[in-house]
């Protein structure tokens, strides 16, 4: 299967992606991937290091008439975001990533691809290994955890590297130079209940929310999309309200930075209110199917009887909990007033667990405005805490500030134009890339961040455009050879 992406062009990145997809690399589980980094740097002769958190770090000297132009940091991250079909048998910590070509994409059966950021690294290990591509000195990046923490940016120390200049492989649309991203901080609730038991007039129900597209709680948080924890709050509020359901157990979402796909849960009502509230649910169902068609039209709302449990939760504490999910933001908080159609802030409610007396809601807060960033987690804590629970604020990273008189900026601007007779767009994006955290220890660094097009990152739709990445590919060989003098 993956055969036939190792004949595309351009072959010498593919092979390097067939390769390192080959390779389980579940975020803060990166060991094999560590290992298999090194073993590809020391194949090579180059000098090869790990830093103490994980990182690796493979230098190469510059090649014959390119040792006068300055030093740069080729970047990536190791790790990928895994999310699967509920239907898909699969086991990332085993299984290499099962790719296909589709017309001009290259896709996973049901998973997630592992196009970010894997094409960037595979671009890395592609000029590595190269002896025929001209570039200057290389001090090539691979970082881990960069999806649930960037504790690799965090950690890596300021005397490690030497570069002038940054190149962060992550942006995920071939038209883009990035030059600034937003920056997170993980909001999370918790708080136990007391079960209560359940009485013999009641029937149970199971609630299925799937089928929704997901995707890239940063780059994609503006679309419109479905959040199936939002969803299922939606319908277990109303029949609270109209049939007093009770709650025995929510599990909805996943990761952090992953637009929630599908939620469940398992609930009960008084027999007496079964006619009813079956109508009403489905009615419920059409309206919100119907309000999402066009962004989500292959959203499936089931419900359908299941074996009653035994316990369901507090009733006081329900009440604060659907109260709560409901008032909390979900989705774009502000939009930029300073850099057109950007998302400045946003929550993404990722993860809601009721299970057992314990209740976990997750959230992702994102903004390009510290101060913003901060006044949105500390609302849904406020909000969160008017339900009893209590709220930890963790993983603040910082945003990426724009730097518009950058040279390496000037440069690929006008490279970008003369090879493909446009100008590129230069933009921030409201996704957390490594720059602002690698910018903390080094401050002169120039950065700038690019790639190929890459769509439905964090999700199993997500798939990597195949002329785009050989757009791309010729972009970054121009650039190489035109990295300023010292």
């Amino acid at each position: 299967m993956n055969s036939e992406i190792r004949q595309l062009q351009p072959q010498q990145l593919w092979n390097k992606f067939a390769d390192l997809n080959a390779v389980p690399r579940p975020s803060k589980k990166e060991e094999r991937v560590i290992a298999f980094m090194k073993d590809f740097g020391n194949s090579l002769g180059l000098q090869t290091i790990e830093d103490e958190v994980g990182n690796v770090i493979i230098k190469k000297p510059a090649t014959v008439g390119m040792k006068d132009r300055k030093t740069i940091v080729l970047q990536s991250h190791l790790d990928m975001v895994h999310q699967k079909n509920g239907d898909t048998n699969f086991n990332f910590d085993t299984q290499g990533i099962e790719m296909y070509v589709d017309g001009d994409w290259v896709r996973a059966k049901g998973t997630t691809l592992g196009a970010d950021n894997g094409l960037g690294v595979a671009t890395i290990m592609a000029i590595l290994e190269s002896a025929d591509i001209p570039h200057p000195a290389i001090e090539a990046l691979f970082t881990i955890d960069e999806e649930t923490g960037m504790t690799g940016a965090m950690g890596l120390k300021a005397d490690v590297l030497e570069g002038e200049i940054l190149l962060n492989l992550d942006t995920e649309e071939d038209d883009e130079i990035g030059v600034g991203c937003a920056g997170g901080i993980d909001v999370t609730a918790t708080r136990t209940y007391v079960e209560e038991n359940v009485s013999e007039n009641c029937i149970a129900y199971k609630i299925e929310v799937k089928g929704l597209n997901g995707g890239h709680s940063g780059m994609d948080i503006h679309k419109g999309l479905g959040n199936a924890n939002k969803i299922m709050n939606r319908l277990l509020y109303d029949g609270f309200e109209n049939f007093g359901l009770r709650i025995s157990k929510i599990d909805g979402g996943s990761l952090r930075n992953a637009i929630p796909r599908e939620s469940n849960a398992c609930i009960v009502i008084d027999k007496v209110h079964k006619v009813a509230f079956e109508f009403e649910i489905q009615q419920l169902i059409k309206d919100i199917e119907t309000e999402l068609k066009t962004m989500e039209p292959n959203l499936e709302i089931e419900i359908s009887q299941t074996k009653v449990s035994n316990k369901i939760m507090d009733l006081d504490v329900q009440k604060g909990l659907t109260r709560a999910l409901y008032a909390a933001q979900n989705g774009v908080y502000r939009m930029s007033a300073d850099i057109r159609e950007l998302v400045e802030t946003s929550n993404n409610i990722a993860r809601v667990i009721v299970k057992d007396g314990h209740i976990k809601i997750g959230c992702l807060t994102r903004s390009s405005v510290e101060s913003s960033k901060i006044d949105l987690a500390t609302m849904l804590r406020a909000t969160f805490e008017l339900m009893g629970c209590d709220v930890a604020f963790s993983g603040s990273y910082p945003g990426w500030t724009p730097n518009m008189n950058s040279v390496i900026l000037k440069v690929m601007s006008k490279l970008y134009k003369d090879i493909n007779g446009e100008k590129a767009k230069v933009a921030a994006c409201h996704a957390g890339l490594e720059c602002g955290i690698l910018g903390i220890n080094y401050p002169e660094m120039d950065m700038i961040s690019f790639g190929p097009t890459i769509k439905g990152a964090h999700s199993p739709v997500e798939r990597a455009s195949i002329s785009s990445v050989q757009k791309y590919w010729k972009f970054v060989l121009e650039i190489l050879k035109n990295i300023p003098k010292n």
